[in-house]
């Protein structure tokens, strides 16, 4: 049996790029239409026409649209440890330096508040912990935070000769904290507050860590 013209089209569509560059333009296109339209309104007919593949690309090259979403959780938590290093060394940073970044990265990249819903009703990372469909993005992007705050951790200690601290229980407690500040930030419009929160989370995380404040 013959192909019909709209078979060809989209077989053509789909070899036209190479598999690490079709890989690629999905991703680049669920995390803009991900991060602009939230994640329940994006389906993966809209990231197949954003991406100019074929639908069934996407499957095969990432078997299901949850696991798609934890490539795209990699990859939002490697933007926003890049973010948060800027061209500092690990063991330069502290809190005074990370917080205000991680802070600026969450007002530029609204992926958790595009939840839907009024945010202060429940932290965004407990809707997507609740919510299927996007679980796997908040588990991958937290996994891989995690691990950068534990070398983080590491090297300033190691630097500072601080020892006995459970480096594990601290980097997971640390994005906890950061995580309900950014929560409060997201119930609020107004700059002043947005400071206070962002100031007494810089003095909280100094503390916590040793620095004098």
């Amino acid at each position: 049996m013959s192909e019909t013209r709209a078979e060809l089209r989209v077989d053509s569509r789909a070899r036209r790029y190479d598999p690490a560059e079709t890989k690629a333009r999905v991703l680049a296109a669920a995390y803009m239409l991900f991060s602009t339209k939230g994640f329940t309104a994006t389906g993966t007919a809209d990231i197949a026409r954003e991406a100019d593949v074929s639908e069934g690309s996407i499957f095969y090259h990432f078997g299901s649209k949850a696991k798609l979403l934890a490539e795209l959780g990699r990859r939002h938590g490697e933007l926003m440890i890049a973010y948060m290093e800027g061209n500092d060394a690990l063991e330069d940073l502290e809190p005074g330096i990370i917080v205000p970044r991680v802070f600026e990265f969450v007002r530029t990249n609204t992926m958790w508040e595009n939840m839907g819903g009024d945010p202060c009703d429940a932290s965004p990372r407990v809707k997507m912990m609740k919510n299927a469909d996007v679980e796997p993005f908040y588990h991958a992007a937290k996994d891989t935070v995690v691990e950068w705050v534990q070398r983080h951790m590491q090297a300033a200690f190691a630097k500072r000769s601080i020892t006995g601290i459970e480096i594990d229980i601290a980097a997971s407690f640390t994005h906890h904290f950061v995580g309900e500040a950014i929560d409060r930030m997201f119930c609020t419009d107004d700059p002043a507050e947005h400071a206070r929160i962002e100031r007494e989370t810089v003095r909280f995380m100094r503390a916590a860590c040793g620095y004098v404040v």
